[in-house]
């Protein structure tokens, strides 16, 4: 039996079936901006929540590319900004690939950390406990 986690409004923290695929954070940040938007009566910038959720799906698609997986997620979202974290079982540090190899040829992918540099605010990597790494992300939403 899982116990319930209290988190401050506007926060989710997933439980036993927590967010793993991009679709599903993007759904649970979706629901989270939105309902935070409506409790607080303020209209939601559409092109600050487009940031936003093309940030939580770089950091859970480089979870699952480069991580091992997602094995938490979490959403809050406070004052100006939208604050997300993603852990997964690694604890290499994402890096920036240059655009071309040794050879020169062009790279295919490479762009989420870089995008993620881009929209943020602010990101912090923390090494966990258990192993792992958590990767959180503050993306303005005003």
């Amino acid at each position: 039996m899982t116990e319930p986690v209290f988190e401050p409004p506007g926060a989710r923290r997933a439980g036993p079936s927590r967010p793993r695929r991009p679709a599903e954070v993007r759904e649970a940040v979706e629901r989270a901006v939105s309902e935070r938007c409506r409790a607080t009566r303020t209209p939601c910038d559409t092109h600050a929540l487009a940031d936003v959720l093309l940030v939580a799906s770089e950091l859970t698609t480089n979870a699952i590319l480069h991580g091992g997986g997602v094995t938490d997620f979490q959403v809050d979202v406070s004052g100006p900004g939208v604050r997300l974290s993603v852990s997964d079982r690694s604890d290499r540090l994402p890096v920036s690939l240059p655009v071309t190899d040794p050879q020169g040829r062009r790279r295919p992918g490479g762009h989420g950390w870089p995008i993620v540099c881009r929209l943020s605010r602010d990101i912090r990597v923390s090494d966990l406990p258990a192993g792992g790494k958590c990767i959180t992300a503050v993306v303005p939403l005003y």
